[in-house]
Parts: structure tokens; sequence; C-alpha cells
């Protein structure tokens, strides 16, 4: 009896997580609670809002979990239709879908019910599971702000709200929904607030969010893992791509994402890397849901050792077992860098992150290290050899991405490209020269039963009207990146 008392006084037992909850938390490895969770889940058990500031990595998603999971599983099983009792944020698609993938299994055998609500899927499906009412409902803003818009869903009980990675959500366009939602949610929820890096403007933005908040900081602000070894290679643009192959040819580089700052240029890192022999999956925002998940599972179960991604990715990705990061380009942002690298190193394992640097990058080389308060060795330079001189057949390719439903036309449903015709002209108004001509109208008067200006309308029909105001949310942001 003394051990086993010893033993319920250990771990998350000493935070306030107890019974079935702490069961399923050992079973899936969560025994020794990470600083952060230290920290921040006694007093959100005591019902305190919360600002946790800690690197990625390092148990955040546990952090906020447990404390939310013992007080559901306390209220029972009964739910108000179309009502969500806690609700989690999260930037980006993956990071939701990794939230959710961790609660599953903190809650095993406990009867809660999750639900995802994001876009670039079915929204029929996320209507239908959270009709019913749902525990935890893990969403990016844009999709969840459309659904709350159009009543399929309804926040008045929803009593924990939390918002993960807030500086990126903020950043990234997501503010007035945010503030939106908070404000649908119940007036005496509780709030908790965590991320890896926090601008002062975005502080005292998160603050209106908030009450009397306790401020948890494990570690200084944008600081990197010990674990990772960092380090800069000096290359120009069109040096990186052979510096890039000649890395990837050491097996030691057994599990590889590479960062591209654009989408397109993440396209085109991919195709050189195919043409290069190297088999890698790509991530970004204009692919699909399905394909981004495709392309992260097969980069899990090691399909392909390489994924290429911007920086949609750098948060959110949970792979076991990167060994490199690799920044092929710098990013915009000197706190998307941290997050970037922090796909390595994580838990407490070793990681390598290089960036190829081009000199007209150095500017943004200077604001990284100033973030991360050090110095970035330089371990090879490439400056003084000439560029390698590139196919001429893959100088004279040009790929054509091909539009939803029309792919097997090149982009048109004639099966011509955008522009062929007329030298490539476009005719903004007389008749194309060489096209087709177009009879002329008829004059006199419009057949019985037409309508006046071309208005051929099926019976029944009914006009838009109104000024387009919505009820909930106004206009959408212009950058809706989830």
């Amino acid at each position: 009896m003394t051990n086993e008392n010893q033993a319920d006084q250990n771990g998350f037992a000493t935070l306030g997580i107890t019974g079935a909850l702490l069961k399923a938390a050992n079973a899936a490895g969560f025994t020794d609670p990470k600083p952060i969770q230290v920290q921040a889940i006694p007093p959100q058990i005591e019902g305190r809002d919360i600002f946790g500031i800690a690197q990625t990595g390092s148990g955040k998603t546990a952090a906020f979990a447990l404390p939310i999971l013992s007080k559901i599983i306390g209220l029972g099983t009964k739910r108000r239709p179309k009502t969500a009792r806690a609700l989690i944020l999260a930037p980006t698609r993956e990071l939701a879908v990794q939230i959710e993938d961790t609660i599953k299994l903190l809650a095993k055998g406990a009867h809660i019910s999750t639900a995802l609500v994001l876009g670039g899927v079915s929204r029929y499906s996320q209507v239908k599971k959270i009709a019913p009412g749902v525990d935890i409902l893990i969403a990016t803003p844009g999709r969840l702000t459309d659904l709350v818009r159009e009543g399929d869903l309804i926040l008045a009980d929803t009593k924990w709200l939390v918002l993960d990675e807030g500086d990126r959500m903020l950043d990234m366009g997501f503010i007035n929904d945010v503030k939106r939602i908070a404000k649908a949610t119940a007036p005496n929820r509780q709030t908790a607030l965590f991320s890896a890096t926090m601008p002062n403007e975005i502080a005292e933005l998160a603050k209106g969010l908030l009450k009397d908040a306790v401020r948890i900081e494990v570690s200084p602000q944008s600081t990197t893992a010990a674990e990772i070894v960092q380090s800069v290679v000096l290359a120009r643009t069109k040096q990186k791509r052979q510096v890039l192959s000649k890395m990837l040819a050491d097996e030691a580089m057994r599990s590889v994402i590479v960062f591209s700052r654009t989408k397109h240029g993440a396209d085109r890192v991919t195709k050189d890397l195919a043409r290069d022999g190297f088999d890698a999956a790509v991530i970004h925002g204009n692919k699909s849901q399905n394909a981004r998940q495709k392309a992260l599972n097969d980069f899990r179960d090691g399909s392909v050792r390489i994924l290429v991604a911007t920086d949609i990715a750098a948060r959110g990705i949970d792979v076991p077992g990167i060994s490199h990061v690799v920044n092929f380009d710098l990013p915009d942002e000197a706190e998307s860098y941290v997050h970037r690298i922090g796909r390595t190193g994580r838990n407490g394992r070793d990681g390598i992150a290089i960036t190829l640097c081009d000199p007209s990058e150095n500017g943004k080389l200077r604001q990284v290290e100033r973030i991360i308060r050090m110095k970035l060795p330089v371990i090879a330079d490439h400056l003084g050899s000439p560029d390698p001189q590139r196919d001429p057949k893959e100088r004279t390719e040009r790929h054509i991405e091909p539009a939803n439903d029309r792919e097997q036309h090149g982009g048109r449903r004639d099966g011509r490209r955008p522009g062929s015709g007329n030298n490539g002209k476009k005719r903004f108004g007389g008749k194309p020269g060489g096209e087709r001509q177009f009879a002329p109208k008829p004059q006199g008067e419009r057949p019985a039963g037409a309508k006046p200006n071309g208005e051929h309308k099926p019976d029944g029909f009914k006009r838009f009207k109104g000024n387009n105001k919505r009820r909930f949310g106004g206009k959408r942001p212009a950058n809706r990146a989830a």
C-alpha cells in the first residue's frame, strides 16, 4: 500500500490529475510532467486564466488538455445540441489534427467526444458531427466563424477556450475572428493562451482575451531547444539546388523537412529533388486537406524521407525522429525560424538545423540571430564557386498547373492553354481576328414571355436582396490561410 500511495503522488498526480484520466495519461506515456505542464496545470484546475510562453515541442498540448479533461469528465455525457463545452483554436489544420490526436490519447476510455472543424474538408460531415453537441471542439478560426455565423454551432455553453500558437493565429489575420469567437462564448469562460513567441504588440492584443491571467514563461521568448545543432551554409540562390542534393545524399539525413519561403518555391524544390533522384512529398496552403494529410502520413510512416513545406507546416507537424531541418530559404518573419527548426530536437532528442543563405538574405539572417540570441556558425561557403549550369531541357520546360476539374485539359475545358490563339494576345473588344465569328443578334421585338435585360430566370427564382451584412462576424478576413 505504501508503494501504491507513493506512486499515486508522483508525476501528474501531484498536479491534481487523478482517477481514470491519470491512468490514461500514464498508459499514453505521460508520466513525467514537463516544466510548462508543472506550472500551467494546477492554476487551470483552480479555474485561473493562463498566459503561457514555451518553446515549440515543450508539451503545451497536455498542459491545457489535462485540466480541461479533468473538469469535463465530472460533468457527465449530457450535452445540448450544436454546442461545445470546450473550444481549442489552432492556426493550421495540421496542428488542429495533432491536438485532437493527443486529446483522444489522454482521454482514452473516458467517453469524451471530440470534433474537428477546419477548412479544406467536407463541411457537411463536420456539421453532422457537432449536431448532437460535443465535449471538445478543435477548430481553425475561418471555418469555425462560418459555422457560427450560419447557426450550425452555438458557443454560449463553451466554458473553456484555448488559443494555441496564439501569436501565429493573430499574425495570420485571424484576430477579428478570434475576438468574435471569444465574445460568443460563455461570459464566465476560462481562457488559456499558449505560444512559443509573444511580441509586445501581440501580447497587448491578447490581454483583452484574458482575465487576471497567470503568466508562465518556462523559457525566454523565441529561444530554441538546446538539443538542436544549428549552422549556416553560404550559397547563392542558383547554387542551392546542387548544395541541397549533395547534402541529402548523406544517409545520416534519414528524415528531413526542407522549408521554402513560398508555395511556388516549395513546388519547384520538390520537382528539382525529383529530377535529382530524390522522392519527396510537398505540403503547403494550396494543397487540399487530403493531399496535405497524405503527404504528412507518408513522411510519418517513412514512405518518403523528405518533406518540403512552407511555414504553414512549421507548427503542427509532430513527427517523431525528424533528424534534420533544412531552411532552403530564410523566412520573412524571424520568429518563424524558431518554429521551423523546432520540428527536430523534440522531447529531448538531438536534431540538426541547416540554413542555406544567399547574400541577399543576410539581413534576415541577422534578424534570426537577434531573435535566438546567438550567432550561427558557418560550416560551408560556396560563394567563391561558379553557379552550376541548368540542364537546357529543364530550362525550356513549362509546367502549367491543373485547375480543379479541368486538369485533363491543361487548364481549359477546350484543351487550349490560356492565351492561345491571336498569338497569345488578349482582345477586350472588337472582332477577334482569325477566330470564330458570331452571328448578329436578330433585331426587332423580343419573343413573347421573354424577360427584359436578358433575365431568363426559372419560375420561383428569388433574387438575393439586402446589403450583404452578416449577423456574426462581418466581413471575412482577406487572408485566411488555415
